[in-house]
């Protein structure tokens, strides 16, 4: 019997990504959406349709028939009991007030940055750094939730940490230098990435994002020690840029390690690096999709490859001023670091009984 959820936040961009990616899903259901007093009590496809008479639909895939009908409930209404996990893809200041009313009672997978630098909470990516889940019982006891929260990491970060996990296992990492050249999709439909704004241009600052990315990184790569975790001892630094890309972070990265790390030892290390997520849904054939041909990983043609959900890796090189090793990576914003990012959560803590 498949398990019931409920997406929060709908009818904006994340939430569509939940529904798109959950329409044919083996193990869940959506049987409840919810969204803010402007969408409340409306079915959900007029609660995408502006006054002018346009659908507010931004995916490639068409809107999904079972939801068109469903209404979309008050989002501080949702009784979080009639389903089995709930996901959320709202914004920061409202996923503070809405995930604590969820978790009291049942998993809530966030895609919100609201908690996640809290102590007891874990930033999970499953094959990266799986052995965190078991902050959850101490999320639980300090809240007195039966429930929890677990939100997935910021896109860039996402990206960034799986390419960094097998290099920490392997050599050991003493700091990191990365510039991001990320898509606008990754902005949602803010001003800064209209089509003028990106057009033969490139925008080389997105507010609080470096910031993000350094600290969580550090704390994904942790170690877990005594119900807590302590972060990974490297610095991070880097530029996060907005490019004229649809869909698709790319990022250059350089990596000081602890121990020599020729291009060829680093390859065999993406390869060989044992993820343990056989046999999800959503999990990608190749968690690592490490090219051989230099001119590649690009978005347009990468990124959709095993269901976006692979963290491409190019042009891997020896580097020489920080005595590590340098590379391209490619992974996709909008799957991987988003919706369907949040759904593998859920499907490895309903693998491992969690759930």
């Amino acid at each position: 019997m498949k398990k019931k959820v409920a997406v929060v936040g709908a009818t904006g961009i994340a939430g569509q990504q939940f529904l798109t990616a959950l329409e044919n899903h083996p193990w869940f259901e959506v049987v409840a959406l919810a969204g803010s007093p402007r969408s409340a009590g409306k079915t959900y496809e007029d609660a995408l349709k502006t006054p002018s008479g346009q659908i507010n639909w931004w995916q490639n895939e068409a809107i999904p028939k079972k939801y068109k009908q469903m209404v979309v409930e008050l989002a501080t209404e949702l009784d979080p009991k009639k389903v089995d996990i709930v996901f959320t893809a709202v914004e920061s200041d409202a996923a503070r007030e809405l995930e604590p009313l969820y978790a009291k009672h049942r998993p809530t997978i966030s895609t919100a940055s609201a908690f996640r630098m809290e102590d007891d909470v874990p930033l999970l990516i499953p094959g990266v750094n799986t052995n965190h889940v078991s902050l959850i019982k101490k999320q639980q006891a300090n809240r007195d939730w039966q429930g929890f929260v677990i939100p997935i990491p910021n896109c860039t970060t996402y990206g960034l940490a799986c390419s960094l996990a097998p290099l920490h296992k392997a050599f050991g990492v003493k700091g990191v230098v990365m510039t991001s050249m990320q898509a606008t999709s990754g902005a949602g439909r803010n001003g800064g990435v209209l089509s003028l704004d990106m057009l033969d241009n490139l925008v080389p600052y997105i507010p609080k994002e470096e910031e993000k990315v350094e600290i969580e990184t550090q704390k994904i790569l942790g170690t877990l020690e005594e119900d807590q975790v302590k972060d990974a001892a490297f610095g991070v630094s880097c530029t996060c840029t907005r490019v004229p890309v649809t869909d698709g972070h790319t990022e250059t990265v350089f990596v000081a390690t602890d121990k020599p790390a020729p291009a060829s030892e680093v390859e065999k290390a993406f390869r060989e690096y044992q993820t343990g997520l056989e046999g999800l849904p959503s999990a990608p054939k190749d968690f690592y999709l490490v090219h051989d041909d230099p001119f590649h990983p690009q978005p347009r043609i990468d990124r959709d490859k095993d269901g976006g959900m692979s963290t491409h890796i190019g042009r891997i090189r020896d580097d020489k001023v920080l005595s590590g090793t340098k590379y391209v990576l490619l992974s996709h914003n909008t799957k991987a670091g988003a919706a369907k990012g949040a759904i593998l959560i859920a499907e490895y803590l309903c693998h491992t009984g969690v759930i």
